[in-house]
């Protein structure tokens, strides 16, 4: 009976049925086949309420809020300028500006999605005019954006750290050092892409134009510091600084910068509400079938399988990562993380794994996800930014994976990287 849980929810996914109601779906099957109709639907109530009742989940609309808040407000272009400021004098130099604006924008924003669809016409258009290829810019955009969920904020470190109790601040710490390590890699790659192909250098650096873009968009790079600054020092929890963080970006993309209006703002809100009532009815329902799989025996069962094969926290998380990739490519990254983390945990718990440490791991490989077909989301939205076909963006996006699976293994083989800024900070 176990293996329907499974089963069941596959066969809704492949139906394209959303992935809430897929679980949603998925539970009630199994309990009618387990109870027949005369069962209480009372404990499922229970279940995705209490799945809700965290504060922690305030900080999920702020952060999602804040970064679309800042796609709107003109912090994009402001980000682009000093980067290119920054690094765009050498050889392949606007690939090297697209991975910095991604690390800098990723400590706005905390989902790739946002990364891509915010930075992406930007970096685009320089590209272009600049003569690179479509099909190598798209790439590079599209790698570069995973950033954006390992680099706090996070909301799926959020939403990770919900699922297994671990410290919130102490896993957004957890991202930074892995997030820069994504970056640097990204980077050797290109720098070794632009001598083979002969990419095109750009203009002499220039102290004054860094300067001037600096000043141009300090205000908008003081957003992750506020927020990084704010839970390192104590002075506020996550969900708190992530509330300082709207308030904030609000003031500068409607007073400061005079890009939005209060009524582009309401739409905004709109947008936020939709998207946060959908990851929270994933976490609601979710919990029902975390509760259900739990109950009969299926994370025991798996929790057993893996000790069969091996005791060790290496082996052990090299086969998670490897059961990761797979699921990446059928399933939404955060969703995936809702619905396997209580299943992962106890084979963490058992094997020894800190789950603090593994789960950047566990983030970034389902971040991997949304690069490889057939249904990785930034694909789709490089696809619908660019105009190039799937098939193209697919082929150019699968060399750069490369460096982001390096990163990920040297993460699993040195969690060092991961803990030490929590251990130090926190």
């Amino acid at each position: 009976m176990s293996l329907a849980y499974v089963g069941y929810l596959f066969i809704l996914f492949a139906l394209t049925v959303p992935v809430a109601f897929s679980i949603a779906g998925t539970s009630i099957l199994v309990t009618l086949m387990e109870r027949g109709f005369d069962f209480n639907p009372g404990f499922m109530v229970q279940r995705a309420v209490s799945g809700l009742d965290n504060f922690l989940l305030l900080s999920v609309p702020f952060f999602i809020y804040t970064g679309k808040i800042m796609n709107a407000g003109g912090i994009t272009l402001r980000i682009f300028r000093f980067a290119n400021a920054l690094v765009g004098q050498v050889r392949g130099g606007l690939a090297h500006v697209n991975v910095i604006s991604s690390i800098i924008f990723a400590g706005m924003t905390g989902t790739a999605v946002s990364d891509a669809a915010g930075m992406g016409p930007v970096e685009l258009k320089g590209m272009r005019d600049n003569g690179y290829k479509d099909d190598f810019s798209v790439a590079v955009i599209a790698a570069s954006s995973t950033i954006g969920p390992i680099i706090p904020p996070s909301v799926p470190l959020v939403i990770y750290a919900l699922m297994t109790g671990v410290s919130v601040g102490g896993m957004l710490l957890a991202g930074l050092l892995p997030g820069l390590l994504m970056g640097a890699a990204l980077m050797v790659y290109i720098a070794v892409y632009a001598r083979i192909r002969g990419l095109p250098e750009g203009s002499r650096f220039q102290v004054r134009e860094l300067a001037e873009s600096f000043w141009y968009g300090l205000p908008a790079l003081l957003t992750p510091v506020i927020i990084i600054g704010g839970i390192v020092s104590g002075v506020a929890t996550p969900t708190e600084a992530s509330a300082v963080a709207c308030i904030y970006a609000t003031f500068l993309a409607v007073i400061v910068y005079r890009i939005t209006t209060w009524r582009e703002v309401l739409s905004i809100m709109r947008e936020t509400a939709v998207d946060t009532g959908t990851i929270m009815l994933i976490v609601s329902m979710a919990m029902i079938y975390g509760y259900l799989v739990t109950r009969a025996g299926l994370t025991d069962a798996m929790v057993d399988g893996i000790a069969a094969i091996s005791s060790d926290p290496l082996v052990v998380g090299l086969l998670i990562v490897g059961f990761l990739l797979i699921v990446g490519c059928f399933l939404e990254g955060t969703a995936a993380i809702i619905i396997l983390t209580p299943v992962l945990l106890p084979i963490m718990l058992n094997a020894g794994i800190d789950p603090l440490a593994f789960g950047v791991v566990v983030v970034l490989t389902m971040m991997i996800g949304l690069l490889t077909p057939p249904f990785g989301m930034v694909l789709f939205v490089m696809a619908r930014i660019s105009g190039l076909p799937l098939h193209a963006i697919v082929r150019s996006t699968l060399p750069f994976l490369i460096p982001l699976l390096i990163v990920d293994l040297l993460l699993v083989l040195f969690p060092q990287i991961v803990t030490i800024l929590p251990d130090l900070l926190l």
